[in-house]
C-alpha cells in the first residue's frame, strides 16, 4: 500500500489494527512490519505464509476500514454478532460458548479456567508437540504468563503464575521422533494413558491436547483413539483440540464439540486475518459448570471477550479493544467468504496448489516433502485430509544455503526481506546427526476466494507462477 492510498481512514485503521495485543504486534517503525514480517495492510508480494502470519488482504482491510468509519455499538454487541457469524459459518450448535483471545498462546488459558476445580490438587495439562504448536503455549499451558505484557497492557514477567489458576502440572508429549517421523495415533495414545496415570496418582484432573494440524500438518490422535479414551476415563479426562491453524472442515469441527471437546481456532493463519486473533469453542455444558474466573484474568482478558452468564466474567474489566475486533471481523470476512465456496472448487484450486509444487519446485530442485503421518500409515484419505492439503513442508536441508535449521531461519529471513513470504522452519527433519532446514508453503483462504472464479488453466497458470518464482529465489539464493 502506497502512501498515497494512506488517507486518515487507512491510517486509523492500520494502527487499530496493530494494537490490542501483546509486543508481538507492535510494528517496525522502520520496516511497518511486526516481528514476524507481516503487515496489518495489503501488499503486493508473494505470499504462502499462513501457517505463520499473514498480511490483510485488500477486500478485508476495505471491509475494517469502513467498520472504522461506521457506528460500532458497544463491544458487548459486536462481539455477540461475530459469536452468531462463527455458529452460523461453521453451523455448530446454537448453544455453543465462544470465548475470544488477543491470541492462540492465549486461549489455553481457556481452557484452564474450564477444568478448573474439576480435581483437588489442580489439573494435569498435556500437551502434544509443543514444538510444533507454538513456544509460548508452553508458559500458557502451564498456567504462567508467556510474555513482558499482557493485550491489555498489564506488564506481567514470562513464566509468573497467573493468579488463581492454581496448582497445573505439564507434560509434553513429542509428535515426531528423534529421526523427525510422525508418531502414528496408537503410540500417541499410549504415551497419553501413561499420563493419564501419573494425573490419577497427583489427584488432578487430566486436559488432554489433540493436535488438528501442526505447523507440518500432523492430526493426532484419530477419533477412534479419543473415542476410546472417553470410554475408558469418562470425566476424569477433559480433551481440548489445538485447532489454531484453523486448517478444519465442518465436519470435523462438528466431530469434536459433539465428543465435549473444547475447540481452539485463530484468525491469522488458514483463515487469512491479520496476527493476532483467536477463539475458543465449547460445546454449553461448559459453561454451566464453570468455576470461577481466575483473579488474573483481569489481566489478560475484557469482559465481553467471554460469554454472557459465565461465573466470575463480571469481576474482567468492562472496557473495549477495537484492535481485536478489528482483527477478528477481518478474520471472520474470510472465513464467510471461504465457507460460501463450493466444495468442488476448494477441491481443485488444492489440487492445482499441490501439482504445482511439485511440477516447480519439488521436483526440479530434488527436494523432499515432510510426511504429515507415520511412515506405515497408508490410504489418501488418511495420509491427507483435505484441510490438510493446504499445507506443505518442504524439506531444504539438500541445498547448501540451508542444509541445517538456523540456515533455513536465515534463509527465510532473508527471503522476506526480498519480497517472498513463506513459513518459518519447523524442527521436522534430522540430517547428519543434526535439525535440517526446512520451509512451509501454505494456502490461505483469501487466496482460495481470490482465484475460485479462474478457469483451470488460468488457476493452473498462476499457482504455477508463482511456484516457478520461489524456485527461482531459491536457486538464486544458494548462488549467492
Amino acid at each position: 500500500m502506497s502512501s498515497l492510498e494512506l488517507d486518515e481512514n487507512a491510517r486509523e485503521t492500520i494502527a487499530l489494527l496493530a494494537s490490542g495485543g501483546d509486543a508481538r504486534i507492535t510494528l517496525d517503525p522502520e520496516t511497518g512490519l511486526n516481528r514476524y514480517m507481516s503487515a496489518p495492510y495489503p501488499r503486493d508480494l508473494i505470499a504462502y505464509a499462513s501457517s505463520t502470519a499473514n498480511d490483510i488482504s485488500a477486500p478485508a482491510f476495505d471491509h475494517v476500514a469502513k467498520l472504522v468509519q461506521g457506528e460500532r455499538g458497544s463491544y458487548a454487541e459486536r462481539l455477540e454478532s461475530l459469536r452468531a457469524r462463527i455458529r452460523s459459518a461453521y453451523a455448530i450448535p446454537g448453544d455453543t460458548e465462544v470465548v475470544f483471545a488477543p491470541s492462540g498462546t492465549d486461549l489455553e488459558y481457556v481452557a484452564l479456567a474450564a477444568v478448573l476445580g474439576k480435581a483437588g490438587e489442580g489439573i494435569h495439562n498435556v500437551l502434544l508437540g509443543a514444538d510444533e504448536v507454538g513456544s509460548g503455549c508452553i508458559h500458557s499451558a502451564h498456567g504462567r504468563f508467556f510474555a513482558g505484557e499482557t493485550a491489555r497492557g498489564i506488564a506481567t514477567e514470562s513464566g509468573v503464575p497467573v493468579r488463581g489458576i492454581g496448582p497445573v502440572s505439564l507434560a509434553d508429549i513429542a509428535v515426531r521422533c528423534d529421526r523427525g517421523l510422525a508418531r502414528d495415533s496408537q503410540d500417541i495414545a499410549a504415551a497419553v494413558d501413561a499420563e493419564l496415570a501419573q494425573a490419577a496418582s497427583l489427584g488432578r484432573h487430566a486436559l488432554i491436547h489433540v493436535v488438528h494440524g501442526s505447523k507440518t500438518g500432523l492430526i493426532l490422535p484419530e477419533l477412534k483413539e479419543i473415542d476410546d479414551l472417553i470410554a475408558r476415563y469418562g470425566d476424569s479426562i477433559s480433551f481440548v483440540v489445538d485447532a489454531c491453524q484453523a486448517r478444519i472442515t465442518t465436519e470435523a469441527i462438528n466431530a469434536y464439540l459433539s465428543r465435549g471437546a473444547i475447540v481452539f481456532l485463530t484468525g491469522s493463519k488458514f483463515m487469512g486475518g491479520p496476527p493476532f486473533s483467536g477463539f475458543a469453542l465449547l460445546p454449553a455444558r461448559w459453561k454451566r459448570a464453570a468455576a470461577q474466573l481466575p483473579s488474573g484474568f483481569v489481566d489478560i482478558f475484557r469482559r465481553a471477550e467471554w460469554p454472557e452468564g459465565w461465573a466470575g466474567r463480571e469481576t474482567l474489566a468492562d472496557e473495549d479493544n477495537p484492535g481485536l475486533w478489528l482483527r477478528l471481523e477481518a478474520s471472520v470476512f474470510e472465513l464467510e467468504r471461504f465457507q460460501s465456496l463450493p466444495f468442488p472448487q476448494v477441491r481443485r484450486i488444492i489440487r492445482a496448489f499441490n501439482d504445482a509444487l511439485q511440477s516447480e519446485i519439488v521436483g526440479p530442485l530434488g527436494l523432499d516433502l515432510v510426511k504429515p503421518h507415520a511412515p506405515e500409515e497408508a490410504g489418501e484419505a488418511r495420509e491427507h485430509p483435505i484441510e490438510m492439503r493446504t499445507l506443505a513442508t518442504l524439506d531444504v536441508s539438500s541445498l547448501p544455503c540451508a542444509r541445517t535449521f538456523d540456515d533455513a531461519r536465515k534463509l527465510h529471513s532473508d527471503l522476506a526481506d526480498g519480497g517472498l513470504r513463506l513459513g518459518q522452519p519447523v524442527r521436522a527433519v534430522r540430517r547428519d546427526g543434526e535439525w535440517g532446514g526446512t520451509l512451509r508453503i501454505g494456502l490461505s483462504m483469501p487466496q482460495f476466494s481470490r482465484w475460485a472464479p479462474l478457469t483451470d488453466g488460468d488457476l493452473a497458470m498462476q499457482i504455477k507462477s508463482d511456484m516457478n518464482r520461489i524456485a527461482t529465489r531459491l536457486r538464486e539464493a544458494c548462488r549467492g
